[in-house]
């Protein structure tokens, strides 16, 4: 039976049998129908929340025409909010004050208020790659993709796509550096470690956490 386990709530388990309630596996704490998680990704907060979803993505809605989607094994840390396309104002009149927002009345229909979401500009879906890291207080602007491996630091702005396996950093967040060289990075692209059942994961460990790209293309060919 693997150590890891995807169903769980809680993952993160000390010793002791201690559970860390501050963590959570996203895919089982969250019931959205706008949100996607993958496996293994998990959300740390220093508070319990009743609402993770409201928590991490405070501005998209049942309604929304937008989806936030996370891939498997992400990691991210306190505070991180991703900023959806329906937090947006309609910026294309004198004022971007939304009027209608406080005029709905009970004959207000679901239509209509999709129709609100249409006046204001949809960058679409925001994505997050597999085994990205993302820092404590980040912001991820609408539309925005992180691309697998990537590292978020912590309060970095992100309003621009990030590539694989990139550092980005500040506000706006820009390029720190490349993790890894360009036919290391197309090397962990084509192996997907994250892709593989759990047990084989936990059997690989040593070269998924470690640096020699050989040794791990030479584990994923045996898998084939």
């Amino acid at each position: 039976m693997p150590l890891l386990d995807a169903s769980k709530k809680h993952p993160m388990v000390m010793p002791d049998g201690t559970v860390i309630e501050q963590v959570v596996y996203l895919k089982n704490v969250i019931d959205h129908p706008r949100i996607a998680v993958g496996d293994h990704s998990y959300y740390h907060d220093f508070q319990l929340r009743d609402d993770y979803a409201a928590t991490i993505a405070p501005y998209l809605f049942p309604l929304s025409p937008e989806k936030l989607v996370i891939g498997r094994f992400a990691q991210i840390a306190h505070g991180v909010r991703f900023i959806t396309s329906s937090a947006n104002h309609d910026m294309s009149g004198f004022s971007t004050y939304p009027f209608w927002n406080f005029m709905m009345t009970e004959e207000t229909t679901a239509a209509a208020v999709k129709d609100l979401f249409a006046t204001t500009a949809n960058k679409g879906d925001t994505v997050i790659g597999n085994d990205v890291w993302i820092g404590m207080e980040a912001v991820v602007m609408p539309g925005v993709t992180i691309g697998d491996g990537a590292i978020v630091s912590a309060r970095a702005v992100v309003v621009k796509d990030v590539a694989p396996y990139t550092i980005v950093g500040g506000n706006p967040a820009r390029p720190v550096k490349k993790r890894f060289s360009d036919d290391v990075i197309e090397a962990l692209l084509d192996v997907q470690w994250w892709t593989w059942p759990t047990a084989v994961i936990e059997k690989n460990l040593d070269v998924i956490t470690g640096a020699d790209i050989d040794a791990l293309r030479s584990r994923a060919a045996a898998l084939k």
